[in-house]
């Protein structure tokens, strides 16, 4: 039986050839042409000046918010509808984040209900570029202003995404990417912060090095607690390899998308994400939201239809509101959130490897049709 993954990574450039390189000369640490080459070129593709490398999307979410000084008794609004990483992050520093309700229709934070949760200990607000779609920038923006507050993007699934032609990467005063294997743009494990800042930058390549001076010597004097978040020139070697060809898999993803919807179009009670005039979504993963009332069968039964054929999904995040660790740490889980649970409750991504062939694509969706009549 055929067996189509959620996704895999796409590998057809360079990597092998850069990894080659960096093995027969021995610079497979941290050190390295690639690590450099790869921070420069992949700034200049955000649109900013300075990037710095990460040895995930997670350390790379933690240094943008230490690079900012967001610590301990501080306040950060996040997205209740996101992976857990970006609250983790948060935590990590000792702040608390606060959960502001997803929007139905784009799956982002409901930019409405992000006012009413600020607070005099509010520092930041964290954006979530959800499964590719960018969110609200220009009003995130706005807020941000009016109340004093750092915008710190998590663009760890928006590789390449635009709000109004600008790039995921320019939008804020600091952004984290990942690089995990099944992102548009990969290096097996890795993260990028990127800014404008440089401040910001200074302070991300201080911290993600144990905090090593950076321009004494190496004295082994250490003034802060730093970090080993470094990335391996082997791993920038295949995210160099990966940038070169970004707006193609960025198309590919786009593309499969595009398919999507065609196929799923005339299928009663399945719904897609609306992206907004403006942005550019590049659908890192393509999620469905299956209405049990409309469609006949709940979340789960299709889900399970689905593996009997071979095909594997995965289902959305749990909101943060309901998160056993969260609450240990101290978060404050009280009040409703209506969308997230819904999106939880009914909501899977399936197959978007960049690579995904049309015919696998006709094929999960026939399941999804066809299903919905036995």
């Amino acid at each position: 039986m055929k067996f189509i993954p959620v996704c895999e990574p796409f590998l057809n450039g360079n990597e092998l050839s850069y990894v080659t390189d960096c093995v027969s000369t021995g610079w497979i640490s941290s050190s390295g042409k690639y690590v450099k080459e790869f921070e420069e070129k992949f700034a200049n593709y955000c649109g900013v000046k300075y990037g710095v490398t990460a040895c995930n999307g997670t350390a790379a979410l933690h240094l943008a918010l230490l690079a900012t000084s967001i610590g301990k008794g501080d306040e950060v609004i996040v997205p209740n509808f996101t992976m857990i990483a970006s609250a983790f992050s948060i935590c990590y520093t000792g702040a608390i984040p606060i959960f502001v309700d997803a929007d139905l229709f784009t799956w982002n934070i409901d930019i409405n209900r992000i006012e009413e949760k600020i607070t005099s200990r509010t520092k930041a607000i964290m954006s979530v570029s959800i499964f590719g779609n960018v969110c609200e920038m220009d009003k995130v923006s706005e807020i941000a202003k009016k109340y004093n507050l750092l915008v710190i993007d998590d663009a760890a699934e928006s590789h390449g995404a635009e709000y109004n032609g600008k790039k995921t990467g320019s939008l804020a005063d600091i952004t984290a990417f990942s690089f995990f294997a099944n992102k548009n743009l990969t290096t097996g494990e890795g993260g990028m912060v990127v800014t404008n800042n440089k401040n910001f930058y200074d302070r991300v390549k201080y911290f993600k090095n144990l905090c090593f001076s950076l321009d004494g010597p190496r004295n082994y004097i250490h003034n802060d607690i730093g970090f080993n978040y470094r990335m391996s020139n082997i791993h920038a070697a295949i995210g160099l390899a990966q940038l070169e060809k970004a707006d193609y898999y960025r198309n590919l993803r786009i593309g499969n998308a595009e398919l999507y919807k065609k196929y799923l179009a005339e299928i009663e009670g399945i719904v897609l994400q609306k992206t907004n005039v403006g942005i550019l979504n590049v659908h890192w993963m393509n999620g469905i939201i299956v209405n049990p009332k409309i469609y006949g069968k709940t979340r789960d039964e299709l889900i399970a239809e689905l593996k009997t054929n071979g095909v594997e999904t995965r289902t959305f995040f749990v909101g943060m509101n309901k998160q056993p660790s969260l609450l240990k740490y101290g978060c404050v889980q009280e009040g409703s959130y209506p969308v997230t649970d819904y999106l939880s409750e009914n909501g899977f991504y399936l197959p978007s490897s960049s690579n995904l062939k049309e015919e696998d694509i006709i094929f999960i969706c026939k399941i999804i049709r066809d299903f919905r009549s036995k």
